[in-house]
């Protein structure tokens, strides 16, 4: 007989407490909040890839590692005194109601864009109850998260108090004036790396917030485009014979197959 969810997430919760106790596992024992942290990072990228693979199986058993992840990291929190897993979800059980006024209260938000701005409003309440708000607007996103999805949620955030450009086409006239600066410093008499990455820094940030204004992930825009730098560079290898028979070939050849892998993936 197949067990309910909540037996299985019991049984998961008690060999974590027990990999971490006296008679467990000596490596589980030794982890820290920090040691776990690379781990935590690379099973969210293994989510990601399964997901856009639709490899479903492989998707359980990835979810079930991010779900190891938090187990952990609830048990550790636990050892020291600070929290259990039961006060974890008890927390989001309550913040999931909290959020959702049009669904579990009396607030009516009928449209996706009106249940964001309740969101919104909900957990600036909560900060303010709790005295964790801060002072300034952009203050409380994380300076830990990926820089893409960073740059992101900084041209959002700002452009809720109307400090963003009013249309994508801006955005083109921002990305020539960045090129320029950028060129200027990377021709100047003398080029200072610094500078040179200050301004390809600037380059990017007004690149990510023109795919915000076109509603497209820079994230998944360019790791759609390493994807597919990867498909033509196999065909290329395929093309060539072997990765060495490549490796020897004039640059001009290799933009010769580099042209047939687009003509055949375009077939």
């Amino acid at each position: 007989m197949e067990k309910s969810a909540a037996e299985s997430f019991a049984r998961a919760v008690e060999l974590m407490t027990h990999l971490r106790g006296p008679q467990g596992c000596p490596w589980d024992r030794e982890q820290t909040f920090d040691s776990i942290k690379p781990y935590t990072l690379e099973e969210t990228y293994e989510v990601f890839d399964a997901i856009e693979r639709r490899a479903w199986s492989d998707l359980r058993g990835e979810l079930g590692d991010l779900l190891l992840q938090v187990l952990f990291y609830a048990q550790m929190a636990q050892d020291e005194g600070h929290f259990s897993i039961g006060e974890v979800i008890e927390e989001l059980n309550a913040k999931l109601v909290r959020r959702h006024p049009h669904v579990f209260g009396e607030e009516a938000s009928d449209t996706a864009g009106e249940v964001i701005r309740t969101w919104d409003k909900v957990k600036q309440q909560e900060k303010a109850a709790s005295g964790t708000a801060t002072g300034g607007l952009l203050d409380d996103i994380p300076r830990t998260m990926p820089a893409l999805m960073e740059a992101v949620k900084i041209g959002s955030r700002a452009s809720k108090i109307g400090f963003d450009w009013s249309r994508a086409e801006e955005l083109f006239d921002k990305l020539a004036e960045e090129e320029h600066e950028l060129r200027a410093e990377i021709e100047a008499p003398s080029p200072q790396q610094e500078l040179i990455a200050e301004e390809f820094g600037d380059l990017l940030f007004v690149a990510v917030n023109l795919a915000r204004h076109l509603e497209v992930s820079p994230e998944d825009a360019l790791r759609a485009a390493n994807a597919k730098f990867r498909r033509r560079f196999a065909a290329m290898e395929r093309f060539a014979g072997s990765t060495e028979a490549l490796r020897q070939m004039p640059v001009e050849k290799m933009e010769e197959l580099w042209t047939q892998a687009k003509q055949e993936e375009r077939a």
